[in-house]
Parts: C-alpha cells; structure tokens; sequence
C-alpha cells in the first residue's frame, strides 16, 4: 500500500484531539500551575496528590495525564529520572499517551461512583508498578463519588505507599469533601483569555494549511469563554463550514451571531429612544440568522463595556466592537450617565432571562427593547433631586370664599375660624333658603381648638413630644405606631414608662429605645406597665374631633339647618 493511499485511508481526528498537549511548554494560559509543577519536579517536593479544578476544556485530564509521563518519564536508555520536558524518547511516555500502560490506570468517576470501584482501586495500591516508576491513579469528575466511595478512598489517600500518585480531576470542587482536599495539592486552572485563544487557534490554521481571517478567530475565542477545547471544536467547525478558508461572516453564520455594528445601532437608538427604528434594526437581525438570546446578551457586554469606558477609561478594549467601532462605544458612554448605564443593565439582565424562558424569543426580545426604549426618557434619580431642591416652594392656594358652596354636591357650608363644615343632605337641591344659611353661616365661631402637630421640641415631657422627635428624624413608622399603641404612664427625661394597646408590635419598647438613642444622643429606658395610663395620641385626636363636631351641631345656625333639612349629617370638617 502506497504512502498517498495510507494518508486517504487514516481516520481524521479532531483537532480538540490531534493538538493535546503533550509537555507542560505545550500548556497555554496556566502559567502559575506550570512553573509550580516544574520546580516540584525539579526540586523533587512531589506530592501524592493532586488536585485539578477548572472549567470544562481547559486541560485538567490533559495535565494530569503531563504529570504521570513527567513522574514515569526513564528516556531514551531507561535510566533518565523525572523531567520538565519532552517525553517523546521515553516508551514509557508515549504507551502512556497512548492509554495502554498498565501503571498509569484512567477512572471516570461520573460511571463508576459506588464504593466498589474504589476497593478496586484500594487493592491495587499495595501491589509496585510492573514497569513504570510510579502507578499512578486519575481519577475524573471526581466529585461524582459517593460518599461511602470518598470515606474508604480517606485513609490511603493520606498515607499512601511510596509508589503510588493520585491524580484527581473536578469541574465541580465545591462537592469535594473538605476532608479529600485536605490530603490534596490544588490547582486551579484558569479561563483562557480571550486573545490568548485567538493566537493559539491562528496557529493551528496555519497547521492545517487554512486561511482564517483575525476578527473570525476573535469570534471563536470568545465564544469559547475560556475552554480550548470547546474553541478548537468551534475552529474545526468553521474550517469545515468554509472549505478552506474561515472568514467573520461564516463564523457568524455559524453560531448565530449578529453583526457588532448593528449591535451598537440596536441599542444606541433604544437608548436614544427610537423604538421604531430599534425593532427596526432587531427585525433585519433577526432575518439574518441572529439568535434572539445572542442578541441581548450581545447588548448586555456592549452595557458592561460602555460602564466601564465611563467608570473607568482606561478599560477601552474589548473582543466584542473592531477598532474602528471602538471610538464610537467612547463616545457613547460619554454621552451617557452612570444613572442610565445601570438602569439599562438592570433592564437587559431581567429581559435575558424572560426571552430564554420565553415560547417566542423574538416577541420577548422586541418586549425588553420596547422597554428600554421608553425608560430612556425617563429622568435621573439624582437630577430629580436637584431639580425640587433647586425650585423654590410653591404657596399654598388661598382658601375659598366662605359664602360659596361646597362644589360637587348639594349641602350647606358653614365657615369658622377652624375650617369649614360640610352638610349633605342626599337627594336635595339647593334652595334659596339653604343659600341665604350659606351666606350667615360665619356666624359660627368654634371655641375648641385642634392640637396640631409640634415641631421638634429640644426636651421630650410627653407622649406627643416623642412623637414629634421620631417625625423629626424621620422614623414615620415607628411614630405612627406610638400614636396608635402607646397609653403614657410615666415620662421622664431618660425613662418612657407606657401600657402597649392591644395587637401593638412585640418590639415596639426596643425600637423606641434604639429610636431616641440615635435621635437624642443619649440612653433610654423604656419600660411596659400593667398600669392603666393615659389615652393614645390617636384617641385624643378622636375625642377631639368628636368635640368639635359637638360644638359645632350645637350651635343655633346648625340646629336651623337640621330643622330644615331633616336628613342632612355634616359629612367632614376641613380644617386650615
């Protein structure tokens, strides 16, 4: 068989697989986890176990699989110890590489969790490795165990035998028992940046001989969101997609993304208020293949990045707007308030998660774009503020002319020095007579005098001067609960002695204390009687509205009145 004939006939292999790491130079963006590792071997500080976390993708089975060809690594005579570098030489390595050492056993803990699969394991252990220097023992998703599986792995995870290295792997650490990662050396492997990915994946292209424009790498690398591995599945894709050739538009195409200038004019004319022309621009994204999801979490980094432009300007780059684009998010975020950037984040983060759950993405996008379009004219918190600080108080409007009727209803009003009185009587027009009541009835001249509410005195003697300190400081809850529950027994300066009503907070004595302290800047005891006391604020204020309407039916004028109109009742008293 020729040489041509065995390349057609040879299985493809993924590029997430054909470019595996092989040594740790070949690892990218786990810099730290790289250097650590290197001086461990180096130095011989070897631990006997490891524990690798991350997200999915960015090397975990891959460098634990590094470690046991480093740990086994005897070159190309045998004799060679462990090393940092290539193992390329070693038979060893490369039967490692290739799955198939006996010492070097792989154990994907997500199909074999129960305890079983581990005393597997655990008889193992006691037996030396048959050709390799350490046995070594992976095991992935780890956190996948069971909980007796995690109990009986304890004991010889924390004095194993000399030649034995475990090597754990979990995208999930936080379900590893706090006791297996006591016993373990950590590492945390890190999302890959984003131009870091775009650099590796431009190699690669060049490898498989392909053309791959640097905006169509940039795509890909943040679509990965850290993972090399999903990044290089995307790439494989791509070159597939564009026979040859991997361009921006293909990529969008591919994963449904949308066009970042139209992006920019999607939510630079819903900020500016335009719905029209905002579903306008949603309408044609869609049209073109835009996933309704991709687009608003698209305007949610486009929000992220115009805050921080206008927070902080020196975080003007981005992966997601070209150059060319990129003055243009400046000069938009200067034209923007801090107000607006957050309000309209708050808007976008809630309607990403009303379009995922929605029957229709598109409807519910166009509902969230409608909404940011129409909270654009909306004003400042902080300009408000200002705005009705600045103005100066409105006069109140002068009081109506006594000899005029209460308007909207038949009745008699009569007018005093308090406020005025309105009598209804239901069903009965205005006559003559009740005219000419109307026109004398400032005869009534009412001696009783309504409490009105006081200032903020500078010493506290009675409930009502509690009452006005709370108001003053701005605790209108607490001083409407005492109006209402408090019956005063005894106050002095410091002391508050008083019988909760019925149905009153159960800790409305520590509120009033805690109240006062910081309204008086000084202590109070505040204490609960089984003494009668006096009434509550709201029950004087009853008797005393009581007694004005009293005084006021009993003058002659009103008793005229009611003898006139039998069924008349005075409706309400308004008072100045």
């Amino acid at each position: 068989m020729s040489e041509e004939t065995s390349e057609i006939s040879k299985p493809y292999q993924v590029l997430a697989r054909k470019y595996r790491p092989q040594n740790f130079d070949d690892l990218i963006g786990q810099d730290a986890l790289v250097r650590t590792l290197k001086n461990a071997i180096d130095s011989g500080r070897i631990a006997h176990a490891f524990m690798l976390t991350g997200i999915r993708g960015v090397g975990k089975t891959t460098t634990a699989r590094i470690i046991a060809k480093a740990l086994n690594y005897t070159g190309a005579d045998g004799t060679a110890g462990p090393t940092t570098g290539s193992t390329e030489d070693c038979d060893v390595c490369k039967a490692i590489t290739e799955d198939r050492h006996p010492d070097v056993m792989e154990m994907d803990a997500a199909s074999r969790t129960g305890i079983d699969d581990i005393r597997e394991i655990l008889d193992g252990v006691r037996y030396a490795p048959t050709s390799a220097r350490y046995k070594v023992y992976i095991i992935d998703e780890v956190h996948m165990l069971s909980k007796a599986a995690f109990n009986a792995l304890l004991k010889t995870l924390e004095e194993p035998p000399e030649h034995v290295k475990f090597i754990f792997a979990t995208t999930e650490i936080r379900k590893v028992p706090i006791t297996v990662l006591s016993r373990c050396q950590r590492f945390d492997l890190r999302r890959i940046d984003a131009d870091v990915l775009a650099d590796y994946y431009g190699t690669i292209a060049e490898r498989e001989e392909t053309k791959a424009e640097d905006e169509a790498l940039a795509l890909i690398a943040r679509a990965a969101d850290g993972s090399v591995r999903d990044g290089l599945s995307l790439l494989d894709q791509a070159i597939a997609l564009g026979d040859g050739a991997v361009t921006s538009d293909q990529v969008k195409t591919m994963l449904g993304l949308a066009d970042a200038a139209m992006i920019l004019d999607l939510l630079e004319q819903s900020l500016k208020g335009q719905p029209e022309k905002a579903l306008e621009i949603m309408s044609d994204l869609y049209k073109k293949g835009a996933d309704p999801v991709v687009v608003i979490q698209d305007l949610l980094e486009l929000s992220h990045l115009l805050t921080k432009n206008r927070a902080v300007p020196q975080f003007q780059q981005s992966g997601l707007v070209s150059k060319g684009e990129q003055e243009r998010l400046e000069n938009l975020a200067d034209s923007l308030s801090m107000p607006t950037l957050n309000r309209t984040w708050q808007i976008l983060l809630k309607g990403l998660g009303e379009v995922n759950i929605a029957p229709n993405p598109q409807s519910a996008a166009e509902m969230v774009l409608l909404r940011l379009a129409y909270a654009a004219d909306l004003p400042d918190p902080a300009d408000l503020i200002k705005k009705i600080q600045s103005e100066p108080a409105t006069p109140s409007a002068a009081p109506a002319s006594m000899s005029q009727p209460a308007t909207g209803g038949t009745g008699a009003v009569a007018g005093n020095g308090v406020g005025n009185t309105t009598m209804q009587q239901d069903g009965v027009q205005p006559t003559s007579s009740s005219n000419a009541l109307q026109s004398t009835a400032q005869a009534i001249q009412p001696k009783v005098e309504v409490a009105q509410t006081p200032s903020a005195p500078t010493s506290i003697s009675n409930i009502r001067d509690v009452v006005a300190v709370l108001e003053a400081n701005g605790d209108m809850v607490l001083a409407t609960q005492v109006s209402m529950f408090v019956h005063p027994v005894k106050i002095a300066e410091g002391l508050i002695e008083f019988r909760p009503a019925e149905n009153a907070p159960p800790r409305l004595s520590q509120e009033l204390s805690l109240a006062l302290k910081a309204a008086t800047s000084q202590r109070w005891v505040i204490s609960i009687s089984s003494q009668v006391g006096g009434d509550t604020i709201a029950q004087e204020n009853d008797q005393a509205d009581q007694a004005l309407r009293t005084h006021i039916l009993e003058q002659p004028l009103m008793q005229n009145i009611i003898k006139l109109f039998p069924d008349a009742k005075l409706k309400e008293i308004t008072k100045k």
